[in-house]
């Protein structure tokens, strides 16, 4: 008599053989930051900054970015960058306090972040109230990344 272990191990190769499979996008509410991070090529690396860069420039600086009102106190967006922080690509928000009693004239926060997975895919991140990176999108492409932070409104500043 075969053991259950046995029976198991041959049905999963006879199963394997001559089948390919891809990675599947994980559900909402498990995107969490891989265990083991994927090297990121340069080439995607400048890929997705120059892609961000158009983004931030021709969309998100026209949507996002205030011009200072005479007499306010209370913080605005001024500026809008993106950059390479460890394995991640974060966009990054400049508010900036024009009251002369506030310590800093300016902060920067970050809102979106972008995780390499591999085989060209992102997962993408949303910053919340309570500064915890919460995973809203899985799997994606970098003009797939581009399309959902440019839309959609858990990306705004």
């Amino acid at each position: 008599m075969k053991s259950n272990a046995a029976l198991e191990s041959k049905s999963v190769s006879e199963q394997s053989k001559g089948v390919t499979t891809m990675a599947k996008p994980r559900e909402p509410w498990n995107i969490r930051p891989a265990k083991k991070k994927a090297d990121i090529p340069a080439s995607i690396k400048a890929q997705v900054e120059a892609d961000a860069n158009v983004l931030i420039e021709n969309v998100l600086k026209l949507r996002h970015i205030q011009s200072p009102v005479k007499g306010q106190k209370y913080h605005y967006v001024s500026d809008i960058t993106g950059k390479w922080f460890r394995g991640y690509f974060y966009f990054i928000s400049t508010y900036t306090c024009p009251d002369p009693n506030n310590v800093y004239s300016t902060l920067e926060a970050k809102f979106a972040r972008m995780e390499y997975l591999g085989n060209g895919t992102f997962a993408l991140y949303s910053i919340t109230h309570t500064d915890e990176w919460i995973g809203v999108y899985d799997a994606l492409s970098i003009d797939e990344s581009m399309k959902a932070i440019k839309d959609d409104p858990f990306f705004a500043p």
